[in-house]
């Protein structure tokens, strides 16, 4: 009898182990189709300059969003990448944090987003336009480059999401429920041997 208790446990684990990978994919699937976010591109390379970073993101404010801005209420994007050695001893090494925040707002009097990058500010006639740099960056550098042939041991998470804790208080009550603000995404990638 306890062997077929035995048997049967370990038949269950075995199903639980095949099915797993395919339940996990389908759940990222599911996480990014109900976000409403999609990282259509990304690429980490070395060069003389370090480490450089390009992505591009895929995403459309939800209805809940672009009522809160038009209200003049603005939001914050926020990306950030992270260089990390592996370690088969111990949890892997972070060697970089970069972080670059956009804050997206718009002006009522004049009629215009502005949106605010790293301490700068751009003016756009469009939403779409102010939405259109927030999307896509090119040649981010975010660490200094890897000694070359140590590249295989190095690798980049990368996260894009819309920061509700930059939010006013009041509007961040209301938001477990909602799926509206819900804009983030995150992917893993290998570091790209130094081009020249």
């Amino acid at each position: 009898m306890p062997r077929r208790d035995l048997l049967k446990h370990s038949a269950r684990l075995a199903l639980a182990a095949a099915v797993a990978p395919a339940s996990q994919c389908a759940q990222a699937q599911a996480s990014t189709a109900r976000s409403g976010i999609e990282l259509t591109a990304l690429y980490a390379q070395q060069s003389d300059e370090g480490v450089l970073l390009s992505y591009a993101v895929r995403f459309e404010l939800s209805r809940e969003v672009e009522q809160a801005l038009s209200r003049g209420v603005a939001v914050v994007f926020a990306a950030q990448a992270e260089l990390l050695r592996s370690r088969w001893y111990w949890m892997d090494q972070s060697r970089a944090l970069a972080t670059r925040r956009w804050r997206l707002g718009y002006q009522p009097l004049t009629r215009q987003w502005r949106l605010n990058v790293d301490g700068l500010s751009r003016h756009f006639a469009q939403l779409s336009e102010a939405l259109d740099v927030v999307r896509k960056g090119t040649r981010w550098r975010i660490a200094d480059a890897v000694s070359p042939g140590e590249e295989p041991d190095h690798h980049i998470e990368f996260s894009f999401k819309l920061d509700t804790d930059e939010l006013p208080r009041p509007l961040q009550i209301g938001l477990g429920t909602s799926t509206g603000w819900d804009l983030s995404v995150q992917r893993r990638i290998q570091l790209a041997p130094i081009s020249r």
